[in-house]
Formats: structure tokens, C-alpha cells, sequence
């Protein structure tokens, strides 16, 4: 066996390689297996995006799956400049814009709907509904820029310079959108808690 062939062993199956999203995204224009892997690779970082900026689940099951049809019809325009994350994670915040532009008015959290799950404890989700209640809730007193920079940096999963590549904004103005954001939580929610 020749341990230098840059070719993998006939044992090995070429679909067994792993493949980074960019290079998905790429074969994602003609293979539609391939698309469904960066679904799958993506959906929670997505998901827990929108859940995050519109704080209800329903909206956020909906703004997920416009954002994954959006980016199959869309495909072709990844360049492979950057990360395929940042790049899907684009195409979420316009579908989270267009949400807000035709609700007009923030829905109460307490319309929010339960989402069956099987995999935990009745105590558990609940208390995780609570958690993410609270944090859609201190989300909507920041500012537009700040909600978006930590909702795409912690719930989107992304690097501050793919947030910067999202939003058009520099590093440096992430990084103190970011900070801003966190502080105004911190107040917001020590006071929610006296």
C-alpha cells in the first residue's frame, strides 16, 4: 500500500470523505445530497438564530425553513469568499428583516407555542422555554444592531468576522456592538430580577 498516493484507499468510499460546507456548497448547485448535508450540518445554529430574534417557535420552525429554501434557490451566488455559515447566516437575517417588516408589531411571548419533544423531561423544557422567553424578551429592549450582532454571534454560531461579513460592519464595530449588548443585558436582566 502506498501511504503517499494523494488517492484514498479502494476501501474507502469517496461519499465517506468529509467535505466542508464550502466545498458542499459548491457540489450543493448540481447534487442535491449535497444541500441536504449543509441542512443538516446547519439547521440547529439556524434555527436557534431565528428562535432567538423573534422568540417564538412556530416563527422561527417557519423563518428556518424560508431560509433553507431561500439559500437552495440562492446557491449558485455562494462565491466560496468566506464561510458557507456566514454566508447562510445572511441569508437568515434578511429573512428575520422581511418577518419584521410585514409583523409590524411584536407578538406577546406568551402566544409562544410548545414544541413536543420527546427527548427531555416535561421540568426541562419548560425551564428552557423560560431561559429562551427571557432571552427573546432582554433581546427586544437593544437596540436593532446590537440584537442582531449577539444573536448571530451566540445563537448563529458565527465568528465575529463572519458576523462583521453579515451585517457589513467592521470587526472592531462587532466587537462593541457585542460588548454593548451584553452589558444592556446584564442591566436588563438584574432589573427584571428585583
Amino acid at each position: 500500500m502506498n501511504f503517499l498516493s494523494p488517492y484514498p484507499p479502494h476501501s474507502q468510499r469517496l461519499s465517506d470523505i468529509v467535505q466542508s460546507d464550502e466545498e458542499l456548497a459548491q457540489e450543493a448547485r448540481y447534487r442535491s445530497e449535497a444541500f441536504a448535508e449543509l441542512y443538516r450540518r446547519n439547521l440547529k445554529a439556524v434555527y436557534r438564530y431565528h428562535l432567538s430574534r423573534v422568540g417564538n417557535v412556530h416563527d422561527a420552525q417557519d423563518l428556518t425553513a424560508q431560509t433553507f429554501l431561500a439559500a437552495q434557490e440562492a446557491i449558485a451566488s455562494f462565491q466560496g469568499r468566506g464561510k458557507f455559515a456566514a454566508w447562510l447566516m445572511g441569508v437568515a437575517s434578511r429573512k428575520t428583516v422581511d418577518y419584521f417588516r410585514r409583523q409590524r408589531s411584536i407578538l406577546p411571548l406568551e402566544e409562544a407555542h410548545e414544541v413536543a419533544d420527546d427527548s427531555i423531561a416535561p421540568e426541562e423544557f419548560a425551564a428552557q422555554q423560560l431561559s429562551l422567553e427571557q432571552v427573546a424578551q432582554a433581546l427586544s429592549h437593544l437596540s436593532a444592531d446590537r440584537a442582531e450582532a449577539i444573536a448571530l454571534q451566540v445563537f448563529g454560531g458565527l465568528s465575529v468576522a463572519e458576523v462583521a461579513q453579515v451585517m457589513d460592519k467592521s470587526e472592531a464595530a462587532v466587537k462593541m456592538l457585542v460588548c454593548r449588548a451584553l452589558k444592556d443585558l446584564r442591566k436588563h436582566l438584574e432589573t427584571a430580577c428585583e
